[in-house]
């Protein structure tokens, strides 16, 4: 199998049109560039995601990542934690947009955590930090001052609205859930549901689940 060619226009194209789209720098588009190698590199040897196509990277894990700054004022936010993080997404991706922010990612599997460590290392990122605890030991061993939690193709809803138990020390943090089009919510979850904002990836409609602890 011949490897992807990530010098290529399409790739070099796609890219640029995803930096303009998000207003990032050159020094970000950079940082994205060379996570897209590292990933298309480790994921020869590990199974890190199903989608190993340089373009559709960019398209499917960095744009759906960077969708939700249309949607947060991320100025305002200071610390972050993405649930099940697998390669990273979308906690790096938007740790390189918003470098502000403190960034928790929270991952089991020691091949992934591995190659977060790598990433983190090589794209010189500050104040990131991975844990290795499963997510009902992250709750009941963890009080860090964490505003938003992310969760994209990890755990199902049901289980991430566990932050919101009384004896939770997340209780008032906001989560948001990637979903598709098609989800609908199911009875442990629909109470604490306070916005859903729908959103095209691609040709693909899909849309974001807010959660948070009703007052």
């Amino acid at each position: 199998m011949n490897k992807p060619h990530l010098e290529s226009n399409s790739i070099h194209t796609q890219l640029i049109n995803l930096a303009s789209k998000y207003c990032l720098t050159a020094a970000q588009t950079e940082q994205l560039m060379l996570y897209m190698k590292l990933l298309v590199e480790w994921n020869e040897k590990f199974n890190l995601t199903a989608i190993t196509d340089p373009v559709a990277i960019i398209e499917h894990h960095f744009n759906d990542s960077l969708a939700l700054s249309s949607y947060i004022d991320f100025s305002t936010i200071h610390t972050t934690a993405d649930i099940g993080t697998g390669a990273g997404f979308p906690g790096i991706p938007l740790k390189i947009m918003f470098p502000h922010l403190t960034t928790i990612l929270i991952e089991v599997n020691n091949k992934k955590r591995s190659f977060l460590a790598h990433v983190i290392q090589e794209l010189s990122l500050q104040n990131v930090a991975l844990y290795e605890y499963d997510w009902r030991t992250f709750l009941r061993s963890t009080q860090y001052p964490i505003d938003y939690f992310f969760a994209r193709a990890s755990l199902q809803p049901e289980e991430l609205v566990r932050i919101f138990k009384s004896s939770s020390p997340y209780q008032q943090a906001t989560l948001v859930y990637w979903a598709s089009k098609q989800w609908l919510a199911k009875k442990a979850e629909a109470p604490f549901i306070f916005k859903e904002i729908a959103y095209t990836l691609d040709t693909i409609q899909r849309k974001f689940i807010f959660f948070k602890q009703k007052k």
